[in-house]
């Protein structure tokens, strides 16, 4: 069964919530940005934003956390290939918290459109 076209994508989805689950278990940054989405989410309900909102809402959360996780394998692969301090290590890491950066900005905007006219 797990030689299967399906068997396979099943096996896939099994490694990817293995993966959310460490990242949520084990990085701090990860464990912040998901207390923020659950805050959001009940903000969410007790505004009662329309379903455009929450589209936006969850995209945004989703973006976060995506690149977030994107930001930690990318930190941990340069740690694994070098451990000791090195300037262009330094300067992936640099760009991977960027893009985070990026990201989480985008997702406050998009919060502030939400959630100020309803203040």
């Amino acid at each position: 069964m797990w030689d299967s076209f399906l068997g396979k994508r099943l096996k896939g989805c099994g490694y990817a919530l293995k993966g959310a689950l460490l990242l949520l278990r084990n990085e701090a940054s990860i464990q912040v940005q998901a207390a923020i989405a659950v805050i959001m989410t009940f903000a969410g309900f007790y505004f009662e934003i329309s379903t455009t909102e929450w589209m936006f809402q969850i995209f945004a959360i989703g973006l976060v956390l995506s690149i977030e996780g994107l930001n930690t394998a990318a930190e941990e692969i340069a740690d694994f290939v070098h451990p000791d301090f090195h300037n262009k290590i330094g300067f992936i890491k640099d760009i991977a918290a960027g893009a985070v950066f990026f990201a989480a900005i985008t997702a406050v905007i998009i919060g502030c459109i939400i959630y100020i006219p309803k203040l």
